[in-house]
C-alpha cells in the first residue's frame, strides 16, 4: 500500500498543498486496507504518525534537528561553516502549523476506524486452554482456528517481560510450527497429545486455542490480535 515516510512533515518540500496530497493518498490507502479487514501493519503505522503529529504540535523544538541546514555564512579564514536552521523561517513554521491542523483530525478519524475494526475482531475471538495448564506458561503452543476454515495453525510461543522503573510489559514471540487439518478425530486435545509425542522438549506444554468467529486475514489481522489476546489471558493467570 501507499506508505508515508516517518519524517514526512519536515522533509522535502514544506508546502501545504503538497503535504495535503501526501496525507490524503496515504489515508485513502490505509482505509482501503481496513475495508479488506487488514489491520497490520497499517494500524500501528497510523498510530505512530498520529503520535508524532501530537508531539510536534506540543513540543516543536523536538523537530528542529529534522530540518535540513543551509550555509548562511562561510568563515574562509578559519575554514568553519556556520549553519542557519531553516526552522528559523517564520513562513516555514506557518506552513507546518497549517499542515498539522489539517492532518490531525484526519488521522484521528482513521485511527478510530482501525480501532473499531480491531475491537470487532477481538470481540469475536474465543480463547481457551487446551487440557491441563501447567504452572509454567511462559512458553508453549498457540492453536489458531480461522473462520471459515478446516485447518488449525500451530505456533510455538514464548513470552518475554520488559520492565522499567514504572511498569512491566509482556511481549510475545511466535514461530509457525505446522498446519493441521481439523476433523472429528483431530480435536485440539488430541492435537496436543500428538505434539507432546513429537516434541519432547516440551513434555507438558501450556497450550491455548484461539478460535475466530468472523472471517479476517490470518497474517494481517487474526494472528496479531490473537497474540495480544493470549498475552492478556496469560497475564490474568499470572495475577
Amino acid at each position: 500500500m501507499n506508505t508515508l515516510p516517518i519524517n514526512w512533515l519536515t522533509e522535502g518540500l514544506i508546502d501545504f498543498e503538497y503535504k495535503k496530497y501526501l496525507v490524503l493518498a496515504y489515508l485513502q490507502a490505509a482505509k482501503a486496507e481496513f475495508g479488506k479487514q487488514r489491520l497490520y501493519p497499517v494500524f500501528s503505522d497510523l498510530i505512530m504518525h498520529y503520535r508524532n503529529l501530537l508531539q510536534v504540535k506540543e513540543h516543536k523544538k523536538l523537530v528542529y534537528e529534522q530540518f535540513p541546514q543551509r550555509i548562511s555564512r562561510a568563515d574562509f579564514e578559519k575554514l568553519e561553516l556556520v549553519y542557519e536552521k531553516i526552522i528559523d523561517d517564520d513562513e516555514t513554521m506557518q506552513q507546518i502549523e497549517e499542515i498539522i491542523q489539517y492532518a490531525a483530525p484526519l488521522f484521528v478519524d482513521a485511527v478510530g476506524e482501525g480501532k473499531e475494526l480491531y475491537d470487532f475482531i477481538e470481540r469475536h475471538l474465543e480463547i481457551n486452554p487446551v487440557g491441563i495448564t501447567p504452572m509454567y506458561f511462559d512458553e508453549g503452543y498457540l492453536f489458531l482456528d480461522a473462520f471459515p476454515g478446516k485447518e488449525t495453525q500451530v505456533y510455538l510461543y514464548q513470552l518475554t517481560i520488559f520492565e522499567n522503573t514504572y511498569e512491566k510489559y509482556r511481549g510475545i514471540h511466535t514461530r509457525h510450527y505446522k498446519t493441521v487439518r481439523r476433523g472429528l478425530a483431530q480435536t485440539h486435545e488430541s492435537l496436543k497429545v500428538q505434539l507432546v509425542k513429537e516434541n519432547q522438549q516440551l513434555p507438558n506444554p501450556a497450550t491455548f486455542a484461539v478460535v475466530s468467529k468472523v472471517p479476517c486475514p490470518l497474517e494481517q489481522s487474526l494472528l496479531p490480535i490473537a497474540k495480544r489476546t493470549l498475552v492478556k489471558y496469560v497475564a490474568t493467570l499470572a495475577a
